[in-house]
């Protein structure tokens, strides 16, 4: 019969190999800001997925932050701008887009505040492959792409870069343009909001009647998304040319905010920062219909609402994408 003192070290090896061995890393993330400001990502796991090491921190312009994930983690991640420090005065850590309500740089389990672009993922999901996105289905704030590398040689799934890489907010839509609240009604958006955010109807949320890709259709709102961003999702049901795929434990990812922002962008004072905006504030000004109900009750149509958008914008995202 074995020893007390045997059985306690079998406990204690036991325990040691349990508890204390490395998680399996699935995949490594490089999180990279080419904005010209600083940018604060968020990161939110999904129920049940094992926490990250993070879940938030700022960027410098030109700066990458790598953080590990384990294997079987799926969650989003995001970009907070316009962030307000803690202050003396009792204020908390906010940004006016993407603020995910901690009061803190971590997010501590908060999502994404929409408008924002988020980026999404399951790892080692079904048929040994991750699923990843890029969604506006919540509306936008800055563009984001997800930039895949593998080294794996099969050729299962749909492995290729995805995102927005087109700056939306100086054409976004009258009824959807948000602005921060120390701006002006004439100052440059900050963000620009999904359909279903801004006027909260079944019909554009695919809720009720409309929760089935039968009956929720792509709409003149969300097509504006779809047309300047066609990989990337622009309302719940666009799966088909949205969700891609790529070999589990085999592929690391980069996230790359600003990836290819133009010229003709900070000419036209996009960059928050630089346009002036006061980064103290967490709350936002909505132009345009402005709640629920249908969009046509301000008395605008939807296609008169519309800005256009810059061919050159929309050549550049195709462009770095194929």
């Amino acid at each position: 019969m074995a020893s007390a003192a045997h059985l306690r070290a079998v406990a204690v090896l036991v325990f040691a190999v349990v508890v204390l061995a490395p998680v399996a890393m699935a995949a490594t993330f490089t999180i990279t800001n080419n904005c010209a400001y600083t940018v604060w990502p968020g990161l939110l796991s999904s129920a049940g997925s094992a926490p990250l090491s993070t879940t938030g921190f700022a960027l410098a312009p030109g700066a990458s932050q790598a953080v590990p994930a384990p294997s079987g983690w799926s969650g989003r991640m995001w970009g907070r701008t316009l962030c307000s420090a803690t202050d003396g005065a009792g204020n908390k850590f906010a940004c006016a887009t993407g603020d995910c309500g901690s009061g803190d740089v971590q997010c501590n389990g908060g999502g994404a505040a929409p408008p924002a672009t988020l980026a999404e993922f399951t790892l080692d999901g079904s048929g040994g492959l991750d699923f990843f996105d890029v969604s506006l289905v919540d509306g936008y704030n800055l563009p984001m792409l997800i930039n895949p590398s593998s080294s794996s040689s099969s050729s299962a799934g749909k492995c290729a870069a995805t995102g927005c890489l087109a700056e939306l907010n100086a054409a976004c839509p009258a009824d959807l343009r948000v602005a921060s609240a120390s701006a002006a009604a004439t100052s440059p958006a900050v963000a620009c909001r999904s359909a279903c955010e801004a006027f909260g109807s079944a019909e554009y949320c695919c809720s009720g009647a409309y929760g089935n890709p039968n009956t929720c259709r792509p709409s003149t709102y969300s097509q504006f998304f779809k047309a300047a961003c066609p990989r990337a999702y622009s309302y719940a049901y666009d799966d088909s040319t949205s969700t891609f795929t790529c070999a589990s434990g085999a592929t690391n990812y980069d996230i790359i905010f600003c990836p290819a922002a133009p010229t003709s962008v900070k000419s036209s004072g996009q960059n928050p920062q630089a346009a002036g905006l006061q980064q103290l504030n967490d709350t936002m000004v909505y132009f345009g219909g402005g709640g629920a109900g249908n969009p046509h009750s301000s008395g605008a149509t939807a296609a008169s609402s519309y800005y256009p958008i810059s061919g050159v914008l929309v050549a550049v995202a195709l462009a770095a994408l194929l």
